[in-house]
């Protein structure tokens, strides 16, 4: 896996991470979030990770084959246990396509890295309940 250009990393950090629903729950980093504390509360977990299989590398990838890693993804973990709930990354700019993605509870932060790893991404949302979601660059 090549390493993330400090470009992709500048935009990581701004992006939205949106856990879809009624009303939509946005995750942004470095920024405390009630809610996000509260749906971690209701599933009795502590942390959670927000994690997309889609792009691998930062590579684009067609709409098609985005959808089958991120179904693929969600599968292996509900399969695994957790409660995922189905999300987007958001450039606010608009600049790039939402990615489909995925808010996995519960999961722990080394299994969340391992997940990242096994579908090619350059990094991962990490959150613990009560602290701010962190931005985890995946090195080799």
């Amino acid at each position: 896996m090549s390493a993330a250009t400090p470009e992709q990393i500048a935009a990581y950090k701004k992006a939205q991470y949106v856990v879809l629903g009624d009303p939509e729950l946005v995750i942004r980093i470095g920024e405390p979030n009630p809610d996000l504390d509260e749906l971690l509360e209701a599933e009795g977990a502590a942390t959670a990770a927000y994690i997309t299989a889609a792009n691998p590398r930062g590579e684009a990838r067609d709409a098609w084959e985005n959808e089958i890693a991120n179904a693929a993804l969600v599968r292996s973990q509900t399969e695994a246990g957790y409660s995922c709930y189905e999300g987007e990354g958001r450039d606010p700019q608009g600049r790039w396509t939402p990615e489909r993605s995925a808010l996995v509870v519960g999961i722990s932060r080394s299994d969340a890295e391992a997940l990242g790893r096994v579908f090619e991404q350059n990094a991962i949302v990490f959150v613990e309940k009560g602290r701010s979601p962190e931005l985890v660059v995946l090195k080799d």
